[in-house]
């Protein structure tokens, strides 16, 4: 996943160190191998992917992204992507279904669904919190999430880009030895593009152009999932 994110400079277009510093960020956070394999304890790799996947939730229309919170728009306002004329406008906010709620396999599943939805609301928005308050204080992927997306979105610049793609999700729902249930996950990754407070590109990722697996760990808690664990797999 990411390495830890560095400080960037204000850009006022492109520069020549752009596209290093920014390998780290955001657009990159899930396609980064990582350092030395991973053992897998209760992943069989079956074939339960899609036939897994909760319905679509239903979605209640969202502020546009800015460094400051703006009046939600009205039911009628119109979603917009981001562009070279500025970032993404009444993004619809995710609704956590009912089933994402329950201590079931299928509960784990859809409530991992509903996580990476918010993760695409925050690449569109810069709005993290909502990540935040499904994620444990200890997970790096989603620290480094939270920090790749607030540096992409710092001195007005923003995101174009860089959905995720949830292929299929796995679980033998069994708990690791810290007590947690593990999913399995393939996504890609919608290529992103960088951009500053001009609208000029300085750096496009190019994550996830294939598909790649990751690894999650769910805890359940005062009645609701908590992600505490992810990481990318080796292929």
């Amino acid at each position: 996943m990411f390495s830890l994110v560095e400080r960037r400079r204000r850009v006022a277009g492109a520069d020549a160190d752009a596209g290093a510093r920014f390998r780290r960020s955001a657009g990159g956070w899930l396609a980064a191998a990582v350092a030395g394999a991973l053992l897998l304890s209760g992943c069989s790799g079956s074939g339960e992917a899609d036939a897994d996947a909760a319905e679509t939730p239903s979605a209640s229309p969202s502020a546009t992204p800015s460094e400051s919170q703006s009046p939600s728009p009205s039911p009628s306002a119109v979603y917009k992507p981001a562009s070279a004329e500025g970032p993404a406008e009444n993004v619809p906010l995710p609704v956590m279904p009912e089933e994402a709620k329950i201590e079931s396999k299928e509960g784990l599943i859809a409530f991992a669904r509903h996580w990476y939805d918010l993760v695409n609301y925050g690449f569109e928005t810069g709005q993290t919190e909502y990540v935040r308050e499904i994620s444990g204080p200890d997970c790096k992927i989603c620290n480094h999430f939270f920090l790749g997306v607030e540096e992409a979105y710092s001195d007005g610049g923003w995101l174009e880009g860089g959905s995720l793609e949830v292929l299929s999700i796995t679980s033998e729902f069994v708990k690791t030895a810290e007590d947690r249930r593990q999913l399995i996950t393939s996504i890609r990754q919608q290529e992103t593009n960088y951009r500053n407070s001009a609208g000029e590109i300085y750096y496009t990722g190019d994550a996830g152009r294939q598909a790649f697996p990751q690894i999650l760990e769910a805890t359940y808690v005062d009645e609701g999932w908590r992600i505490d664990f992810g990481e990318t797999m080796r292929q």
